[in-house]
This record gives structure tokens, C-alpha cells and sequence, in this order.
């Protein structure tokens, strides 16, 4: 599983709490305290499933973001935004963060309501630059749950 789809699969999970669509489903809000515990294994009330990432370090997953693209965005403290799901709410949707710091991060092809973007999410290799410099289409195939 790359690790494009396992930020999808994470933000789109009604279990994972520390990673979140913003208000336009167009980025994701990834509270770094509770991602640690939940995700990477670290803290007090550690679930220790950092298999997931292969990492404890948070760094680490920031440095994957930005070789996959992403880009990190100023989080405005009033927005209330912060947390909440695109779509219908749900009763009792917790959008507080009480662990902080709230990172929110943004990638053009990786929205709420269009999976079918994940094959554009690439990692910067030298050679996708080299692609993308040329005007030329980078892609990789969806897993097969994900065609149509």
C-alpha cells in the first residue's frame, strides 16, 4: 500500500481521529499529538501500531508528505473549520484538538470526493521531475479496489 493511499484509507476511517479532511475536502488537518499516539506508536495511551508507517518520528512522515507533493498551509486558529468532516455531519463529530499542533496540509489530486486522483498523487523522484519539467503526465495504477 503506498503511502498516498494510506493517508486516504487513514482520513477516510470513522476510527482515526487524528487525521481529518478540512471544511472543502480539499486538505487534510493531521493533529500531530493524537497522530503520534494513534499512529506512530508514541506517548502515553500509545496504541503501538507503528507498522503502519514503518517510523515514530513525525518528521518523517511531514518529509513523505512533501515528497508525494503536499503542501503545508498556515493553520488560522478562529477557523472553525479545523476538523470537521466534508458532506453530512454526524451526531457527537468531536472537531476539537486537544493534543496540537494542528498541521493542515494540501495536495491538488488528493480531495474528499475524487479517489480517482490518487494516481496522480507521485513521489518527487528525480525522474518525475524530470517528467513533470517537460510538461509530461506522471500517473501510477489505483489498487484494484479502487477501479471501476
Amino acid at each position: 500500500c503506498t503511502f498516498p493511499m494510506k493517508l486516504w484509507l487513514l482520513v477516510n476511517s470513522p476510527c482515526v481521529h487524528s487525521v481529518r479532511w478540512d471544511a472543502r475536502g480539499e486538505g487534510l488537518f493531521i493533529d500531530q499529538g493524537l497522530f503520534e499516539q494513534q499512529l506512530l506508536g508514541v506517548g502515553p495511551g500509545a496504541a503501538g501500531e507503528e507498522e503502519l508507517f514503518k517510523t515514530k518520528n513525525f518528521d518523517s512522515i511531514v518529509r513523505q508528505l512533501n515528497l508525494y507533493g503536499f503542501h503545508k498551509l498556515t493553520v488560522r486558529p478562529t477557523s472553525s473549520a479545523a476538523g470537521s468532516r466534508p458532506g453530512p455531519a454526524t451526531a457527537g463529530d468531536d472537531t476539537s484538538y486537544p493534543d496540537g499542533p494542528l498541521h493542515h496540509f494540501w495536495n491538488p489530486h488528493f480531495r474528499y470526493d475524487r479517489p480517482d486522483l490518487l494516481v496522480k498523487v507521485k513521489r518527487l523522484t528525480k525522474a518525475n521531475k524530470e517528467k513533470l519539467n517537460a510538461g509530461l503526465e506522471v500517473t501510477s495504477r489505483l489498487p484494484d479496489d479502487f477501479q471501476h
